[in-house]
């Protein structure tokens, strides 16, 4: 089964994938832009305002195909649990609204780049914050990370959500980190309990 976790920058979802390492430590751990080369070139366009967006697009469909192949479906074939800080729906809602311009419906055009080969994730969960308190707590430190053009990656989030209410699990990401702790450990436990009862 693969979880993961999405939502905007300063939501907290590192934290959370950090303490679901603690209370679930089966299961497999892994994150994108990934520790590779393929995720240190997608760092080095982020932090570069004048990177392409296009390119930069590329950049993290590389890392998410090296990411499939050389993790997360390894561990999946082995029958493990994998837990992705981010994952594909980062891409489809954070550069969608990087190359709006240059493509026609890029929220679509995107999802059709990875269609034919990513992995859909079993469930997501979505932390659930607003664009301004993101980008105070995120520090505002790169072009991903400030209040207007996280607006734009919410409206993106709110448009996957829509279309697979099935998939997603939204968490209040605006409640005490404990709360919102307690609340991803209880549906990553349930998670578990209904793929253990798949799995018989």
């Amino acid at each position: 089964m693969l979880i993961t976790l999405e939502g905007l920058d300063g939501s907290g979802k590192t934290t959370v994938w950090e303490v679901l390492r603690e209370e679930f430590p089966e299961f497999v751990y892994t994150r994108e832009p990934t520790d590779t080369w393929y995720g240190e070139a997608v760092e080095r366009s982020v932090s570069d305002d004048d990177a392409d967006p296009v390119a930069e697009l590329f950049l993290y469909t590389a890392d998410h195909a090296a990411h499939l192949s050389e993790t997360v479906r390894p561990a999946l074939e082995s029958g493990e649990v994998v837990v992705s800080d981010r994952y594909s729906d980062s891409r489809y809602a954070y550069q969608a609204v990087s190359i709006e311009g240059a493509v026609r419906r890029p929220l679509e055009y995107i999802r059709g780049i990875h269609q034919p080969w990513t992995r859909p994730p079993d469930a997501t969960i979505y932390l659930d914050v607003d664009p301004e308190t993101g980008a105070a707590r995120s520090g505002a430190t790169n072009k991903f990370e400030q209040a207007a053009f996280l607006s734009q990656v919410q409206s993106n989030y709110e448009r996957l959500l829509k279309a697979e209410p099935e998939r997603f699990v939204r968490v209040d990401a605006t409640q005490s980190p404990e709360a919102v702790l307690d609340s991803v450990v209880d549906v990553v436990a349930r998670l578990r309990d209904d793929f253990d009862d798949a799995d018989e």
